[in-house]
């Protein structure tokens, strides 16, 4: 389970390159992270924990899940969690999730949220979900945009139990296979309707996975 979440710093690009060659296969090459984190309408945030390690085999492996070289180790920290960059600093890190978005005007637009393939099915793509709805609101972000692959039914549902609706269709708008995009949008994240709902959604998510597992962002 994450032990916080944080901004995403330049030594984390490897892991980060990894999770999104697992989770989008067909989509080659990928973002160029290190010009991303010098873009100032970019912001980039990765779900960690030191309680888990990832060792890198000597020659990358070929289209493989990291599930085998995953291990669990003793618990590297304890006591209260610093937010953010302020996390200590720990080369056994292991980052499970990252997502990313852009900041434009008063919109928000999310481009990429993805898991390691062995930590999928734990909350951590809504943890971080959640996190950028929080970091959208302090930037002064009025509505939060995204697309999502028609077929992808699970995603469609998460976006929309947190208040997202679609409101059009991008044709042919992925490169790998021309699949229609689905263009989805909030209403006004700051608006008391949207701040209620979400902090209820907040508290059904500690009681389903622990309240450690709040998002740490700024």
């Amino acid at each position: 389970m994450p032990d916080y979440v944080r901004l995403l710093r330049r030594e984390d690009i490897d892991q980060v390159v990894e999770i999104d060659r697992e989770a989008f296969p067909t989509e080659w090459p990928p973002p160029n992270f290190k010009r991303e984190l010098e873009n100032r309408l970019a912001r980039y945030i990765v779900a960690c924990n030191a309680e888990e390690i990832v060792e890198k085999p000597e020659e990358p492996p070929p289209q493989s899940s990291y599930r085998n070289v995953i291990s669990k180790l003793k618990r590297l920290f304890t006591g209260d969690k610093q937010p953010d960059n302020e996390q200590p600093m720990n080369d056994k890190e292991c980052i499970m999730g990252f997502a990313g978005f852009w900041i434009m005007a008063d919109e928000a637009h999310i481009t990429t949220i993805a898991t390691r393939e062995a930590f999928r099915q734990q909350g951590i793509g809504e943890l971080l979900l959640q996190s950028i709805l929080d970091m959208a609101k302090q930037r002064a972000a009025r509505i939060v945009t995204l697309e999502v692959r028609v077929s992808n039914t699970a995603a469609q549902q998460l976006y929309a139990k947190y208040g997202f609706n679609q409101v059009g269709l991008r044709r042919g708008y992925y490169t790998d296979n021309h699949e229609d995009a689905v263009i989805m949008s909030t209403d006004h994240i700051a608006s008391p309707s949207f701040q209620a709902q979400l902090q209820e959604l907040k508290k059904a998510y500690t009681a389903k996975w622990g309240a450690d597992r709040y998002p740490i962002v700024s």
